[in-house]
């Protein structure tokens, strides 16, 4: 038998695991390929190359940009528009209002907005106001956003009923026993 030298060699039949090695490498060279063009729009749309061989996540961003990322990755969307609100207080519910009731938390959970008052006279303005100033609220920051308003108004002294008390004693209505 003779060898013709002229005709090309078959390449083994690959089985098994060589066959799955060679389908892994090519869908991670098709991955690449099309990790490649997409990161290359997502950079034209940036506007350019960022510092180092590719874009990550530590490249220096401008800092509205950085703590919109990581209000967005805590998901503090709500709270942080909240905030801004009652950064905004006196222009929302206007400056006599705003020096006497001042918001001081904002319950997400149950949608909450809490209200302090210096008196009992600005707390029931604030009262009769409330419907209004939920709907201002929930145009501002989106509907539902606020559910109700809880208004506080001052607190008092503590209660002690003469200068001598028993330790561990909850006041005048305690029996001792």
């Amino acid at each position: 038998m003779s060898t013709d030298d002229s005709a090309p060699e078959k390449a083994p039949e690959l089985s098994g695991v060589d066959l799955a090695r060679v389908a892994l490498r090519a869908a991670k060279e098709q991955a690449r390929a099309r990790g490649d063009a997409a990161q290359q729009k997502r950079q034209a749309r940036r506007g350019g190359l960022r510092s180092g061989a590719r874009a990550d996540r530590r490249d220096p961003m401008a800092l509205g940009a950085a703590i919109n990322r990581l209000i967005t990755e805590r998901g503090w969307e709500t709270p942080a528009a909240v905030g801004g609100v009652m950064g905004r207080w006196p222009q929302i519910v206007g400056e006599d209002l705003a020096r006497h009731c001042v918001p001081q938390r904002y319950d997400e959970d149950d949608r909450v907005l809490t209200v302090g008052c210096d008196s009992t006279a600005w707390a029931t303005q604030l009262r009769l106001l409330a419907p209004q100033l939920v709907a201002r609220l929930n145009e501002d920051l989106g509907h539902g956003t606020v559910r109700l308003i809880k208004v506080q108004g001052p607190g008092g002294p503590a209660r002690r009923f003469g200068p001598l008390r028993a330790p561990g004693s909850t006041g005048p209505g305690d029996t001792y026993g």
